[in-house]
């Protein structure tokens, strides 16, 4: 399993080669990325967007429910951040054991560690 994180979708958008070719790939392995709810709001600006609307055909979103908010949150103060769309990332890529695709490699790794995750990170 693989989360974008919004760099990630970014990416896509400004239709990064790299990107295409991981979600490609990912897709005809059969891996159907996981877009958070907090990662689609930061990266969403409401216009036609046909590249992020076409990469995100090809994904599936992990809504913030209030459990999950709850150990964001708590993810941010042990980790002594208040970017709780990255620490959602990394809180849904520990619970489904997935790498995470992202353009902000050191956070990725500082929350990972804050939260005692050891996770495959690749940068974009």
């Amino acid at each position: 399993m693989i989360i974008y994180d919004t760099g990630a979708l970014v990416a896509g958008e400004r239709n990064d080669r790299q990107m295409w070719a991981l979600h490609d790939a990912a897709l005809r392995r059969g891996i159907t990325p996981i877009v958070p709810a907090g990662v689609l709001a930061q990266s969403w600006r409401g216009g036609p967007q046909a590249r992020l609307s076409r990469l995100l055909r090809g994904c599936v979103s992990a809504p913030l429910d209030e459990p999950l908010a709850r150990e964001v949150g708590s993810l941010c103060a042990k980790a002594e951040t208040s970017d709780v769309v990255d620490a959602s990332v990394v809180i849904v890529a520990r619970s489904r054991h997935a790498a995470i695709v992202t353009s902000d490699e050191p956070e990725s790794q500082h929350l990972a560690s804050s939260a005692g995750a050891s996770l495959t990170i690749h940068e974009i």
